[in-house]
C-alpha cells in the first residue's frame, strides 16, 4: 500500500515465532500479525531487532517476509528489515523484500568494519537506487557501534534518499536537534522513536510514532498513548506511558549470570506472547539463552499486574 508521508503511529517490530526445532512458526506469525492489526497498529516492522533478523538464515528471513506480507494483506504498511553487514548483502536482502511485497525497507549503517560518514551516506544511496522502495535508516549504535551523524541524516532526507528514521540511539538531545532541523528542511520525513519508555516526550518533541518491542505484548497500550498525544491529552499520554514503563520491567526477569540483557528482553517478550496465546512457543534463536521457569513465572506476574493476564 502507499506509504503515508510522514508515516505516523505505532509500528511494532514483530517477533519471529519459532518452533522448538528452530523453524519459523508461520501459523503463530500470522496469528500475531492479526492480533496487532486488530489492536489498531499503524504499520508492522518485520525482521527488526525484536524479529531476531540477525539470528535467522536468509531462507528464514524470506519465510518471515512472505508470511508477514500475506498476513497483513495490504491493511497497513509493511516495513522490512534488510539489516546486514555490507552494502551488497543488504541489497540481496532488499531484493527479497521487494519480491515479497514489502512497502518500505529499513537498514542500518554497515557494521563489523567501521565506516566514515561519507561511506555511510553512499551505503544508503546504493540501497535506495538498487531497490525502488522508500528507505528508513535505523540508528542503533549499541549494535552498529556508530551513531548516524545528524548532518548525514538531514542531507539524505533532503535529497530524497531516506524517507524516514527509526531512532534507537537513546540520545534524546540529538533526536530533538534532528527534529528541529527536519522541521525546517524536510517536514514530510518520518521519525519513529525506538525508545519505548519515553514515547510521550518524543511525540511532544515532534516525532511521528514509535516502534516498540513491548508493542508485541501490549499494542493497545501504545495505540492509546499515541491517540492521547494526537488529541493533545498529555496527562493521559503520560499515565499510559507510566503504565507501559512499569510493564517493561518484565524484560529484566532473566538471570544476568547466564544471559545478556538482549536475551532476557526478547525471551520475556516471547514468553509474554505465548502466555497471552499469541504464539505457540517462546523459543529464541541460538545462541540466545532461553528463560527458565522461574523467569517465565515473573513474566506472568508482570502481565497480571498490568491487567493483561
Amino acid at each position: 500500500m502507499p506509504l503515508p508521508t510522514p508515516l505516523r503511529g505505532v509500528v511494532p517490530p514483530v517477533l519471529t515465532p519459532l518452533t522448538p526445532h528452530g523453524d519459523v512458526d508461520v501459523l503463530s506469525l500470522r496469528r500475531l500479525v492479526e492480533h496487532l492489526i486488530v489492536a489498531g497498529v499503524h504499520g508492522v516492522f518485520l525482521l527488526g531487532s525484536s524479529g531476531e533478523a540477525v539470528h535467522l538464515t536468509d531462507a528464514q528471513r524470506r519465510t518471515v517476509l512472505e508470511t508477514g506480507v500475506d498476513a497483513v494483506a495490504g491493511r497497513v504498511p509493511v516495513l522490512a528489515g534488510v539489516i546486514d553487514t555490507t552494502t551488497p548483502r543488504v541489497l540481496e536482502r532488499a531484493a527479497d523484500a521487494v519480491r515479497a511485497g514489502a512497502d518500505a525497507l529499513v537498514a542500518t549503517a554497515p557494521f563489523y568494519m567501521r565506516t566514515h560518514p561519507a561511506e555511510i551516506a553512499d551505503h544508503f544511496r546504493r540501497i535506495r537506487s538498487g531497490a525502488d522502495l522508500p528507505l528508513f535508516a535505523y540508528d542503533i549504535p549499541v549494535s552498529v557501534h556508530a551513531k548516524l551523524p545528524r548532518e548525514v541524516v538531514l542531507g539524505l532526507a533532503a535529497e530524497g534518499t531516506l524517507a524516514g528514521l527509526k531512532d534507537s540511539s537513546g540520545d534524546e538531545g540529538s533526536l530533538r536537534r534532528l527534529l528541529l532541523g527536519l522541521r525546517e528542511r524536510v517536514p514530510a520525513f518520518t521519525v519513529l522513536t525506538g525508545s519505548e519508555l519515553t514515547v510521550d516526550g518524543a511525540l511532544l518533541a515532534g516525532a511521528h510514532g514509535v516502534v516498540p518491542g513491548l508493542g508485541n505484548v501490549d499494542a493497545r497500550g501504545y495505540v492509546r498513548l499515541h491517540e492521547a498525544a494526537l488529541a493533545g491529552d498529555w496527562d493521559t499520554a503520560r499515565a499510559e506511558q507510566d503504565r507501559l514503563a512499569s510493564l517493561f520491567a518484565l524484560t529484566e526477569v532473566g538471570d544476568p549470570g547466564v544471559m545478556g540483557a538482549g536475551s532476557s528482553a526478547l525471551g520475556a517478550f516471547k514468553a509474554a506472547a505465548r502466555l497471552l496465546g499469541l504464539i505457540d512457543c517462546a523459543a529464541t534463536a541460538a545462541p540466545q539463552v532461553p528463560l527458565d521457569g522461574a523467569a517465565v513465572s515473573r513474566v506472568a506476574a508482570r502481565l497480571g499486574e498490568a491487567g493483561l493476564l
